[in-house]
């Protein structure tokens, strides 16, 4: 994934890390969203998610994204201590 990709992904990843503090899973459907991951192939969208901690599904039919929190990435951050500021607030 290149850089100027990954700077625009940002703003929504903290959107998603935000949503998935209260819930278990978010979805991304509204069409501008949509727009940013469908220029994404699936290898960049599973590195994006498991940059995050996150898991990800893309629906047959590329209408909806959704991302859920990854137990076992979550449990081997714990382990291992490589924690960022955001995944400390999804704990509390």
């Amino acid at each position: 994934m290149d850089a100027n990709l990954q700077e625009r992904l940002e703003p929504l990843a903290r959107v998603i890390a935000q949503r998935l503090a209260h819930k278990p899973e978010h979805f991304i459907t509204h069409p501008s969203e949509m727009k940013l991951f469908r220029d994404l192939g699936d290898e960049d969208l599973r590195e994006f998610a498991h940059r995050h901690g996150w898991r990800v599904v893309r629906r047959i039919g590329g209408r909806r994204v959704e991302f859920y929190h990854d137990a076992q990435e979550r449990q081997e951050r714990a382990r291992t201590g490589n924690f960022r500021p955001e995944d400390e607030r999804a704990f509390l």
